[in-house]
């Protein structure tokens, strides 16, 4: 069983030179439990999971299934271009601990639906674990199609998936097509999560949630009771949902989250620092906010 609501996609802390900074990793992981976040991803895209090393990829997921003590549900990215690498990932993110794997779609190398089909098949088949799939066309140039999901969804190690289109008539496919009401259907996109969930959805996988956890928590619990508090939330964090994608994710949230003091600015190339042109109008959203 998976889990309902607001669930962070972590971002992973470093220090100016770029090296992991595990301590500020720790201080977030106390900052979500504190906040009502229901879950989180270790190691997804805004985790920067594609220029960690292997070893440290592992040793973030370790830390973070320890530092929040069962008080959290814990999804570990493990998803790669190389299914036999997703597997490797799958099984030692399993050994960590972790609740469940989130597994993206494989990205260059664009494989067909069938392709696709026969990756998550062979990885749910091999590995004995909870795994939630991954569909971000945008990032990836690999579009999961809601039939390749429906073909996948009856497989007893495939529970979810993250939709991060931003479409809802995806959402209204999905739910024709898998009648079952145990296969989750997370949002992956903060700027529609909350029309997501209010139409069916069971939560959000988001990268607001970093800088205001606690407002998404209580959005995402609202869109689940079906009450309007939701939009007014929704109303409040527009915004920030869109600026921090002025650039490519993580740049904007981890200047963010710096600037409020709970991490260093390191990120790690060929990704770089959010450029002085957008930190003026990120600032003074901050300050809107009351977060500075």
């Amino acid at each position: 069983m998976l889990v309902k609501g607001s669930i962070v996609a972590i971002v992973t802390p470093m220090k100016a030179n770029g090296d992991l900074d595990l301590d500020a990793l720790d201080k977030l992981v106390d900052f979500h439990i504190e906040s009502g976040t229901k879950g989180i991803i270790a190691v997804g895209t805004t985790g920067e999971s594609a220029t960690l090393e292997v070893s440290e990829h592992i040793s973030v997921i370790e830390r973070i299934v320890k530092k929040a003590d069962k008080k959290v549900f814990i999804f570990a990215g493990t998803g790669a271009n190389s299914t036999k690498e997703a597997i490797f990932l799958s099984m030692a993110a399993k050994s960590a601990g972790a609740d469940a794997s989130l597994s993206v779609t494989p990205y260059y190398n664009k494989p067909t639906q069938e392709g696709l089909f026969q990756h998550y098949t062979q990885i749910a088949d091999q590995v004995e674990f909870p795994q939630v799939l991954y569909n971000v066309p945008g990032r990836t140039s690999c579009d999961l199609l809601p039939e390749t999901i429906a073909r996948l969804a009856p497989h007893e190690n495939i529970l979810g998936i993250k939709e991060a289109t931003g479409d809802l008539s995806r959402l209204e496919k999905l739910k024709k097509l898998i009648r079952d009401e145990t296969f989750f259907l997370y949002s992956g996109d903060d700027a529609t999560a909350t029309d997501f969930i209010l139409n069916g959805g069971h939560g959000n996988i988001s990268v607001t949630a970093n800088v205001v956890p606690d407002l998404m928590s209580k959005l995402c619990d609202f869109a689940l009771e079906k009450s309007s508090e939701a939009k007014v939330i929704e109303n409040k964090i527009s915004n920030l949902n869109e600026m921090l994608f002025l650039e490519s994710n993580p740049i904007p949230v981890k200047w963010a989250l710096s600037r409020m003091g709970l991490i260093d600015i390191g990120i790690r190339l060929p990704l770089t620092n959010l450029s002085k042109e957008h930190q003026q109008t990120l600032q003074e959203e901050l300050l809107k906010l009351e977060l500075i």
